[in-house]
């Protein structure tokens, strides 16, 4: 029995879906139809769809039994949720292999320079999904798009995609059918947080490729691996992580524009591996922000298992954004100066182009007339709930606004953060 307070379910399914996960379960009782979340079947999967075997460097492979030994014990996942993680961690393995192949054909890729990229880091909910829409309307910064998280590297010619549009990348059509799938299993999350084939996405999903990644440890429960991600040097990943935003550039090239709230508690680990980065922190009320990025786990958490505690979510959630925080005071007290500007949510949202044009300052950039025209169009096309209200509360989670407001005190004194 799930134990979750009063205030928060999980979304159903469609009608359909549910009846189906209903037959597949009995299917899989009787040990069919359960899909294999085995290493060696994993690999041997991979290899089969790219075609290639080398792996070259093989490190990968401790953090991905990790994780593997942590599904299978730990994360109480439905059927589909199975078939989903099995897709997805296939997918990673064969972007590796694509990207050795084509470090060996075409060299030029490790050589790729990532000049001052530009990270948008902060807790999430904070405003760094407006900024960094905002922020791609400026043609010189490459963000990564969502079809690319997907799969980063590049398809191989192949006679059966060449049907494909003149100059319609056949990953697209991937993007596409899985933004379509994921809509119609829940269209709530939209509200929250929207997933688009072609919008820009959070360059954390490449950290997926090395299996030493925060996606698994926020949509799923997977405490083991979660404490082994927390304890573990990440400078590995990092150095993966900028191996594939070469293998981007490579194919468009541009001034790297990422962003993600997992970087925020690797601060250190991203300023080692790109030490010209220009980041920009932006700062919210914690119980907002804590509050709503449980509710939009506890959504992500329901499309793999229909067992979401919401209680222990909320527990790990705000243990993970205390962490977050306090790992970044502690890198920003050494930190280079000028390598951080700080943008508040509160101004973000009373006057965006205001604070668009303080980081222009800070990363070293001119606003074109055009490019403004082209925020404001967007900023007109994209209201606040444009695609519904997000609704939530602490105790949905089982959580104390005043046992929260102590353990922020440090970083909230540290940047002036207001209360909401």
């Amino acid at each position: 029995m799930t134990s979750q307070p009063a205030g928060f379910r999980p979304p159903p399914f469609p009608l359909p879906v549910r009846g189906a996960l209903g037959g597949w379960r009995v299917l899989e009782s009787v040990g069919v139809a359960r899909a294999a979340l085995g290493e060696a079947s994993l690999v041997a999967a991979a290899r089969r769809a790219s075609g290639l075997h080398d792996f070259a460097d093989e490190s990968f492979r401790d953090p991905l039994r990790r994780l593997l030994a942590s599904l299978e014990d730990e994360a109480r996942l439905h059927p589909l949720g199975r078939m989903l993680l099995r897709q997805s961690l296939v997918r990673a393995l064969v972007n590796r292999l694509r990207l050795e192949d084509l470090c060996v054909r075409h060299p030029a890729i490790r050589e790729q320079p990532v000049e001052a990229p530009v990270f948008i880091v902060g807790l999430q909910r904070t405003g760094t999904t407006l900024l960094h829409r905002l922020l791609t309307c400026e043609p010189a910064l490459r963000p990564l798009l969502s079809w690319e998280a997907l799969n980063p590297a590049p398809f191989p010619a192949t006679p059966g995609w060449r049907r494909a549009r003149p100059g319609r990348d056949p990953r697209m059509r991937l993007a596409e059918t899985a933004e379509r799938g994921l809509r119609y299993l829940a269209p709530a999350f939209f509200a929250i947080h929207p997933v688009e084939a072609h919008a820009p996405e959070e360059d954390v999903l490449l950290l997926d490729l090395t299996f030493v990644s925060p996606t698994a440890d926020a949509t799923l429960r997977v405490p083991s691996y979660s404490s082994w991600l927390r304890d573990t040097d990440q400078g590995p990943a990092y150095r993966y992580f900028r191996r594939i935003i070469q293998l981007l550039l490579w194919q468009r090239s541009g001034r790297w524009l990422g962003k993600t709230p997992h970087h925020l508690e690797n601060l250190d680990a991203l300023q080692g591996v790109f030490p010209d980065a220009k980041i920009i922190q932006t700062h919210r009320d914690p119980a907002r922000v804590v509050a709503s990025f449980c509710s939009m786990m506890a959504h992500g958490r329901a499309l793999f298992s229909d067992r979401v505690d919401a209680r222990e979510l909320g527990a790990q959630l705000a243990d993970r954004a205390v962490r977050a925080v306090t790992r970044a005071m502690a890198v920003r007290e050494r930190a280079t100066p000028g390598a951080f500007l700080d943008v508040a949510y509160a101004n973000v949202i009373a006057d965006p182009m205001k604070e668009i044009r303080r980081i222009y300052d800070f990363v070293g950039l001119s606003l074109a007339p055009a490019t403004e025209a082209s925020m404001q169009r967007w900023l007109a096309a994209n209201p606040q709930d444009r695609r519904g209200v997000h609704r939530y509360r602490l105790e949905d989670f089982g959580l104390d606004a005043a046992e929260l407001e102590r353990r922020f005190e440090p970083y909230r004194s540290r940047f002036g953060v207001s209360r909401e």
